[in-house]
């Protein structure tokens, strides 16, 4: 149960339980798989929680960050889905959210026509500076892990997604 505290790891009780049922040669992989989800939802919930006084999840939040990291403030709608490797769809839904919010709005491409992009305002600007300085604070700079222990964590992902054809 989320927020408390078990006497086991029921992730370590699931290998075993893997293996007693003959999965043995797979229960590695089993809880790899396992332990990288219950690690996306414990760190999704903490920057779900820091995000939420500023109104964001954390794909729009992204998106802001994305835009305020361009050098224009603006990005082609097609090139931001890219970036952030998501579907066009779910980048034009958080736009739609965040227009909503004045956070960004759509302008015509200067010099094509068939393009739009995506632009942060200043209050956009001004609100995922506030939410990255919160989230540096409660979520990145106190992850829970020891430096090498990220550093691990980030090469072994790394390869995971590099054999996925991620990049």
């Amino acid at each position: 149960m989320a927020g408390r505290s078990m006497r086991f790891d029921p992730i370590a009780e699931a290998r075993q339980n893997w293996a007693d049922a003959g999965w043995g040669d797979v229960a590695d992989g089993m809880v790899a798989v396992t332990s990288i989800m219950r690690a996306h939802q414990i760190l999704l919930a903490r920057v779900e929680g820091a995000l939420r006084p500023y109104d964001l999840s954390f794909s729009r939040f992204e998106l802001l960050r994305l835009l305020a990291f361009s050098r224009q403030g603006a990005l082609p709608i097609t090139k931001a889905s890219d970036r952030l490797q998501v579907h066009v769809t779910s980048v034009t839904h958080a736009i739609r959210r965040l227009e909503e919010a004045n956070l960004v709005r759509r302008v015509p491409h200067p010099t094509d026509g068939r393009t739009t992009l995506v632009e942060i305002t200043d209050l956009g600007r001004s609100t995922v500076e506030d939410a990255t300085a919160t989230l540096n604070a409660e979520v990145f700079g106190a992850v829970g892990m020891t430096d090498d222990e990220m550093g691990s964590m980030v090469k072994a992902i790394q390869s995971l997604r590099h054999n996925a054809g991620d990049f």
